[in-house]
């Protein structure tokens, strides 16, 4: 028989560990001073903990207490991963909490602001992934430029273009430069959450991180678990091959390769901001250099320790998602709700969980002066001071 707390998630308690990279039961247990067989309880659903134990859970894991009273931010299809391998357990689960935490925050942001309208068509019309030919890649890349409104030439940044089009995207050091992205969908909605890293970023890796994802937003949102599972090194290839033609078309790029060589292509990179190694990738695609050209071309990358970091690499500054920051902050500034409200009563992580995956800055919620309640429209009315407010989202311009 179960006991303890009514209402408690088990979910939302391995969520949480996998948040505070706590890696096992035992570590948890250790420092909650409990028995480790009483964390796989409450992890496994056959008991839940009492009111001091929740409060003692809540004060390890830096969440609300109502935090493990909310259902998880299920979805039915899954996330997409770069890699699934073991080896990276620990963060790939840190990596999807974020995810589901993103989704959450999105969620309650939408709840009072008109978000873009999503301009992602279903370019697939009933067809499977596996039906795709290269060419037919090509060819979606190009009408999603011709649709966007983008043109031929290069694509200056991604961020605002994803967020302009309808995705929530968030940007957060993950702690390993193994994991580059993460692409995933809330059940019932049509809305992809895109999750970059920052760890070891530069402009033009972000470009192709950026347009990869998008990539698995056109071609893969009826992929299943499984699919992906069975065929992840296919499903990433063509979230490669896709993110590869949208940034260097091959009825433009191409044209300018004059002479593939390591100088020629460090000169593209100035205009198209794609890496080098990348444009080696797009040629070699595209046949345009013969694979034993390609190989030495990679071989002399290396021996100029490109792969640690290419030349220009830090010419530009990598732009931050604004769509959530923004949203917040119109909340706030419209009285709708102040950010002791958002804080204590939307949200159950941490403030500095929500600044780092909205692109709030450090301390937005502890600024002193900046505190609005919210403001009711008639005190003698609950309901109505209660009602919700939407808020028309500005357009980017």
């Amino acid at each position: 028989m179960r006991v303890g707390t009514p209402g408690f998630v088990p979910e939302r308690l391995i969520e949480a560990r996998a948040a505070r990279r706590i890696l096992s039961k035992k570590a948890l247990a250790t420092a909650m001073s409990v028995n480790p067989s009483t964390v796989t309880r409450w992890e496994d659903g056959s008991s839940a903990p009492d009111a001091e134990a929740l409060g003692a859970l809540a004060s390890q894991l830096h969440v609300r207490r109502e935090y493990f009273l909310r259902p998880v931010a299920h979805s039915d299809r899954p996330l997409f991963y770069r890699t699934l391998s073991s080896t990276l357990v620990k963060d790939l689960n840190y990596q999807e909490s974020q995810m589901r935490w993103l989704q959450e925050i999105s969620s309650i942001a939408e709840h009072y602001v008109d978000f873009p309208e999503i301009d992602i068509p279903d370019v697939l019309n009933g067809a499977s992934y596996k039906q795709l030919r290269d060419e037919d890649i090509e060819q979606i890349a190009s009408d999603m430029r011709v649709r966007w409104g983008i043109g031929e030439g290069p694509c200056i940044d991604m961020m605002p273009l994803l967020e302009r089009i309808g995705c929530i995207v968030a940007s957060i050091e993950m702690g390993t430069a193994k994991l580059d992205g993460l692409c995933s969908w809330i059940s019932g909605s049509e809305r992809p959450h895109i999750l970059l890293s920052t760890d070891k970023m530069s402009f033009p890796r972000r470009q192709m991180d950026a347009a990869h994802e998008l990539g698995h937003a056109i071609l893969h949102r009826n992929v299943t678990e499984d699919e992906l599972k069975k065929d992840l090194k296919e499903i990433e290839r063509q979230a490669f091959r896709f993110a590869s033609a949208f940034l260097m078309p091959a009825t433009t790029y191409s044209y300018e390769v004059k002479s593939p060589s390591l100088a020629s292509l460090l000169t593209l990179k100035e205009r198209w901001r794609v890496s080098v190694k990348a444009q080696i990738r797009r040629l070699s695609d595209l046949d345009l250099i013969p694979s034993e050209y390609a190989t030495s071309l990679y071989k002399l990358y290396s021996a100029k320790g490109w792969s640690r970091e290419e030349p220009l690499d830090r010419n530009w500054q990598i732009s931050e998602p604004t769509l959530l920051r923004n949203s917040l902050e119109l909340i706030v500034e419209s009285a709708v709700r102040g950010k002791s409200d958002l804080l204590n009563v939307e949200f159950t992580m941490k403030a500095g969980d929500i600044e780092n995956l909205a692109a709030l800055p450090p301390g937005w919620f502890s600024k002193a002066g900046e505190l609005v309640s919210l403001k009711l429209r008639d005190a003698g009315s609950t309901a109505e001071a209660t009602a919700t407010k939407i808020l028309p989202f500005p357009p980017r311009q």
